[in-house]
């Protein structure tokens, strides 16, 4: 299988977590590819129309996209358990807590990035980072013994959506209100699969 991806994506970094923890990255080749909105490369756009990442080839059956998908097929694949059945929907929930943080923090990037200077919105821009602070006082106060308990996909995708706040939005200071899911991140964050999987560009 191959995996189209671009190292500083918080989607991508999930799967590729997701892959060590599962020990399953030997599974899976990773190709760089380019994934820009405004011009994505034609071979993702091959796999995945939506021209987005990650993008999932499979040897056989159609490319898999999303990373809330590829993640479920890898579980079930590699038959890891990131997915209890116990607390699947607490796992579920939190896994879309987290993705709903990275994409207001990826589209705050993209704001800033990809519009001319004068055209940016700073109202917008100040909306999309309150979707991510409301989800972390939520965190914060009704998640922390969730995040106690054995390492699932819902930590995963938090710990690599906290990442990506030190990454791109390290001035935002997210920790200084939320001392208690900073602890958890500090110990989640020296886990090989996410030192393995730092971001870059």
């Amino acid at each position: 299988m191959k995996l189209m991806m671009a190292a500083p994506s918080p989607f991508v970094r999930k799967v590729r977590v997701m892959l060590r923890e599962a020990d399953m990255a030997d599974q899976v080749e990773e190709i760089e590819v380019i994934a820009s909105p405004a011009g994505p490369s034609d071979d993702l756009i091959a796999a995945n129309p939506l021209g987005k990442i990650p993008a999932l080839v499979r040897d056989y059956g159609p490319t898999l996209y999303d990373s809330r998908v590829i993640c479920r097929f890898l579980d079930d694949r590699g038959d890891a358990g990131l997915y209890p059945q116990a607390r699947l929907w607490e796992v579920l929930t939190l896994e879309a807590t987290a993705d709903g943080m990275m994409d207001a923090a990826v589209l705050m990037v993209y704001e800033s990035r990809f519009r001319e200077e004068q055209q940016r919105s700073q109202t917008w821009l100040e909306g999309q980072w309150a979707k991510v602070v409301r989800a972390l006082d939520a965190l914060e106060n009704r998640w922390m013994s969730h995040l106690a308990g054995p390492v699932d996909m819902g930590q995963i995708a938090l710990g690599c959506a906290l990442s990506y706040l030190d990454f791109r939005h390290e001035a935002r200071n997210w920790r200084d209100a939320h001392p208690n899911l900073a602890a958890w991140f500090a110990e989640f964050d020296s886990r090989e699969s996410m030192a393995a999987t730092q971001p870059s560009g």
